[in-house]
């Protein structure tokens, strides 16, 4: 039963729900751009935007265009955590492919294998060798770890980034 203009929804459930007709589509275009035509990204804002409307809608505006503005507000800077959160993390990385290495039945491989992971190991620093050693070899979530050191998770997660990295560079150096 839809509502007059001038008449202002009955309850929470009636408001959210005209809130959400009279504006989703502006705001879903206005998404749309911010994430370059990303249509599933866009909507999942926009769902998160509609939810934050229903858990603070005493402060959304009464008066429509006011009412847009605050969700567009909204909207854009769920776009931006999103972009920060992205950018905030490493990027993960995965061990060196370490296909190549010959099988165990190769001799002559596995010396030259295990030799190139010696001299790529040798170049590491100690600290690097040991955090490999530990989240590697030893088996140690990078928690135990952050635990062990004393230090944020983070900064666990980052320096194993920067050390296989580091040991990445070495075997292919070798």
């Amino acid at each position: 039963m839809p509502l007059a203009p001038d008449e202002p929804p009955a309850g929470p459930a009636e408001r959210l729900t005209a809130l959400h007709i009279e504006h989703a589509r502006a705001v879903l275009r206005f998404l749309l751009v911010l994430t370059h035509g990303q249509r599933q990204t866009a909507e999942d804002l926009l769902q998160e935007t509609m939810l934050r409307a229903w858990r603070h809608l005493d402060s959304v505006p009464t008066e429509p265009d006011a009412a847009r503005r605050w969700l567009l507000t909204v909207a854009r800077r769920l776009v931006i955590d999103g972009v920060r959160l992205r950018h905030g993390r490493p990027a993960e990385v995965h061990l060196v492919d370490m296909s190549w290495i010959p099988g165990g039945d190769d001799t002559t491989g596995t010396a030259l294998a295990s030799h190139a992971i010696r001299r790529a190991l040798g170049r590491l620093s100690p600290s690097q060798r040991s955090l490999l050693s530990e989240v590697y070899l030893v088996g140690r979530s990078p928690e135990e770890v952050a635990g062990r050191l004393g230090v944020p998770i983070g900064t666990v997660k980052s320096r194993t980034h920067y050390a296989l990295r580091a040991l990445r560079t070495g075997l292919e150096a070798a």
